[in-house]
């Protein structure tokens, strides 16, 4: 089997840190791998070792077969990266930001020209070519940040957070790019906190204090663990890796109590 991506015991240490311990997993070519885990798990010093941004401590990964510490910029030309944050340029118009990545990238004109048309077709941003990015939605924001993430034909897409802070509809959109996307082949990894999204992925990995606790299909890990769904595994993982239980912390208000405010009207 051919995998988009290939991670041999990765490690990553700052000082006496291990931000990522030890993690193994694969993503074959032209699949939705969901990367989940709560905020400081790992995922984004995993994602940034997969950019070729941070250089691993100690094991391998593959993007493309591409080693990302001996060949990151072979790795860069490869991939396309989007993050939760609205990283394009609002003083520019959407054709302006496609046209900007176009120009990283060393397209020639034509290509970026031809693909920049399918990209607004794409992201449903017809009519919109002349607005300034900054007066976009968050979903139409979004979805113009993956045009831009797209412009250089990258055959695989890691997408963190991706949908943060946009509404409903705009999720369901979006989500349903990242499906047609896998299936001209495009291989993707996504970061999420909404738990029906995972749900979708063709596989999800759980990833806490640094360590891949499990990895699967959603239907798999449901099964296996007797589970509702993905946001129950997701507590039970993390009440499991604290000791903890979630709910635990909540604690009541007592000055709510009792008929002080009245009194004091």
């Amino acid at each position: 089997m051919e995998y988009a991506i290939y991670v041999e015991n990765l490690t990553k240490k700052f000082g006496d840190l291990t931000a990522v311990d030890n993690i193994n997993f694969s993503i074959p070519k032209g699949t939705i791998f969901g990367f989940l885990g709560p905020n400081g798990s790992g995922k984004s010093t995993t994602i940034r070792m997969l950019c070729g941004v941070l250089r691993p401590t100690s094991g391998k990964a593959l993007v493309m077969g591409r080693d990302v510490a001996r060949e990151t910029e072979a790795v860069r030309q490869n991939l396309g990266y989007m993050s939760q944050r609205f990283s394009l340029y609002e003083d520019l118009t959407v054709e302006e930001n496609l046209d900007f990545y176009g120009g990283i990238y060393g397209l020639p004109k034509k290509v970026t020209a031809e693909r920049k048309k399918e990209l607004i077709s794409m992201a449903n941003l017809t009519g919109k070519e002349k607005s300034l990015a900054g007066t976009l939605s968050g979903g139409w924001k979004q979805r113009l940040a993956l045009g831009c993430a797209l412009i250089h034909k990258p055959r695989l897409l890691i997408l963190d957070e991706p949908t943060a802070g946009v509404d409903p509809v705009s999720r369901r959109v979006f989500w349903e790019i990242i499906h047609s996307l896998a299936r001209q082949g495009i291989s993707i990894l996504v970061t999420t906190h909404y738990m029906d999204e995972a749900e979708s992925c063709d596989t999800v990995g759980f990833i806490l204090n640094g360590k891949l606790i499990n990895i699967a299909s959603p239907r798999q890990l449901i099964d296996m663990e007797g589970a509702r769904n993905l946001e129950d595994i997701f507590i039970k993982y993390v009440e499991q890796t604290t000791n903890q239980k979630v709910a635990g912390t909540i604690g009541d208000l007592n000055f709510l109590k009792g008929d002080d405010i009245n009194e004091q009207r």
